[in-house]
């Protein structure tokens, strides 16, 4: 792989297609899906989305999530079996949020 060229003083954008651009459009494309993991997880801490404690953990729900998020990685041309993986630590730790709400809630409510 070429590395990046210096830049001159004079210059003071990058190049269309360029190293940095690319970069660039990376961080970019990065704070998105920490946003959406965000704005994800803050629907998980709040116990009353989700009245039970157990309304997470169904296994077909599971399944079915990751069958979704497979199907729209092969359509999109994104490496499925990454996906699928993502997925089942993204579920699993969504169902660890939520059960943590609820146990906060029982504490507090004792």
């Amino acid at each position: 792989m070429g590395h990046a060229q210096p830049h001159s003083d004079s210059q003071t954008t990058a190049t269309p297609g360029s190293l940095e651009d690319v970069h660039a459009e990376l961080d970019t494309i990065d704070r998105a899906l920490i946003e959406l993991l965000s704005r994800r997880f803050a629907l998980m801490r709040n116990p009353a989305h989700f009245p039970c404690a157990d309304d997470l953990s169904d296994e077909a729900w599971h399944r079915q999530l990751i069958l979704a998020a497979r199907k729209l990685a092969f359509e999109q041309n994104v490496p499925v079996g990454l996906v699928a993986d993502m997925w089942d630590r993204l579920t699993d730790a969504s169902i660890a949020l939520q059960r943590q709400a609820h146990a906060r809630l029982r504490v507090i409510g004792d």
